[in-house]
């Protein structure tokens, strides 16, 4: 059998196992008896073939696998004018696809409103039940009115509001709330200072090490330029970084083998911990983020069939493996060497092209990540707008303040799972949402994650084919003849 009918068997297969598992836990709650011991030894096997040691081993090989083909990738291009004609139509791509995916998501968000549903709404109420009882007992205490007649908020009661429902987010998932925490006390400035130009300028020893794709790419792009000026002199380096991209891709090949096995294990351990139940009150928010990403892969695919040439059951056919890998790890940067591999092996991708412009997608083109985040802020403005800490109004301004920091918070969402809570504290803060109501959604977002990244996987790899064939024109006679083939 072909490797992506494996790997897709491995998800179902993982997906019921997931399932008997939940449904062991879930019963055993309800009887009010002990979890089976072999449950926990279960999830821990589980956890340790699929995330620990299948995704550990494909993160192993991102950092040298982004320097190395990005390097080869400049140095394979004869002169610095194709790299600047590469360079902007990966760009414009980029930043078309990404705007139109903000849009469609901002359009499905408010054409839909699942905030605005009856089963949505019940999340509503306990938070308005405590809002009653912290201003009752602030105007017992002192005497005053919670709300002055103009609307405006006293201070000493929004903040003890404030308080109270930060500490019970705390309490309900610390670890991530901290890191929401963190992200929300920061500016657009420190955001730009420590997230882009400090990652950039990072000692490329140090960025191999945390893999910090910003500063591995940005160095990357200086050592290929350098050695492509030097000329003869740096021949032997390059050719060490030629080899090295072609050794990375072997272990790929290698990783490549194990793949349904552990893609059962990640997708059962998934579904064992979250079960259907989440989707009880979300699910009018799940539906609109998967419905606005299903028109999205449309246009993509659309643009993939007219301008890069290749329609959609071909395109299935090179990159299921990359996309099932992406919709089970919910990585992008775990399935660049998938990713390489495919679109050039499968596609007749021109590896210079792919090389340059994989990397830089996996970090700043993420399409599935921009859509959704715009779909979450304004679904929590639905849910909680008018409640006394959340005075916000969704007027046309508001609306285009949203899809703009939806758009740079997408370029600045790392390429791992959970990313794009973190970044959706820019977009939440720039209108002024509490950001304790973010957590309202992780209960989905493993799931919807998946749909993300698969989405980010697509459209980073039509994004080559497009480039690769408009520069058709440009590139030698081996790549051209691949890109026609």
């Amino acid at each position: 059998m072909k490797l992506h009918n494996l790997i897709f068997i491995g998800m179902v297969a993982g997906a019921v196992g997931g399932w008997l598992l939940w449904r062991v836990d879930h019963l055993a709650h309800e009887a009010g008896t002990p979890v089976p011991a072999y449950h926990a030894h279960v999830l821990w096997w589980l956890d340790l073939f699929g995330p620990t040691m299948f995704m550990g081993a494909l993160k192993m090989i991102i950092a040298p696998l982004i320097l190395a083909s990005i390097v080869a990738g400049v140095t394979s291009l004869p002169n610095m004018h194709e790299l600047g004609a590469i360079g902007w139509k990966t760009m414009a791509y980029y930043m078309t696809t990404t705007t139109i995916a903000v849009v469609i998501g901002l359009v499905a968000v408010l054409v839909i409103r699942p905030g605005e549903k009856a089963v949505a709404q019940k999340i509503r109420g306990p938070y308005e039940e405590q809002q009653v009882e912290v201003r009752a007992a602030y105007e017992q205490a002192t005497g005053k009115e919670a709300l002055q007649a103009s609307g405006d908020p006293e201070p000493d009661y929004i903040r003890t509001l404030i308080a109270e429902r930060s500490e019970n987010t705390r309490g309900e998932e610390a670890e991530r709330f901290a890191r929401l925490a963190a992200a929300g006390e920061r500016t657009p400035g420190d955001i730009f200072k420590q997230d882009i130009i400090e990652q950039l300028l990072m000692n490329p020893f140090q960025s191999l090490a945390e893999r910090n794709s910003l500063g591995i790419i940005f160095f990357a792009l200086l050592l290929g330029i350098a050695c492509t000026v030097v000329g003869p002199v740096a021949q032997p380096l390059v050719s060490f970084f030629h080899a090295l991209n072609g050794v990375i891709m072997q272990v790929t090949h290698w990783l490549m083998a194990i793949s349904p096995f552990a893609i059962t294990c990640i997708m059962a351990k998934l579904v064992a911990e979250n079960g259907p139940d989440i989707f009880q009150t979300l699910g009018w928010y799940c539906g609109t983020v998967i419905s606005g990403i299903g028109v999205h892969v449309v246009i993509l695919l659309v643009i993939c069939a007219v301008v890069g040439g290749v329609g959609p059951i071909r395109l299935w056919r090179g990159l299921s493996e990359a996309l099932l890998i992406a919709f089970t790890t919910r990585s992008s940067a775990a399935t660049l060497p998938i990713t390489i591999e495919n679109v050039t092996e499968n596609l007749g991708t021109s590896r210079k092209v792919a090389n340059f412009s994989l990397p830089l997608g996996a970090t700043m083109n993420m399409d599935g990540t921009a859509l959704y985040e715009g779909i979450a802020v304004i679904f929590l403005i639905q849910i909680f707008g008018g409640l006394d800490d959340v005075l916000i109004e969704m007027t046309p301004m508001t609306t285009f303040l949203i899809f703009v920091t939806a758009v740079l918070a997408s370029i600045g969402a790392a390429a791992v799972p959970d990313a794009g809570l973190v970044t959706m504290v820019l977009v939440a803060t720039a209108v002024r949402l509490p950001i304790y109501y973010i957590p309202i959604i992780f209960a989905v977002d493993a799931f919807l994650d998946m749909f993300r990244t698969t989405t980010n996987v697509l459209g980073d790899s039509i994004g080559a084919i497009v480039v690769s064939r408009l520069e058709r024109g440009r590139l030698g006679e081996n790549d051209a003849a691949a890109v026609s083939a």
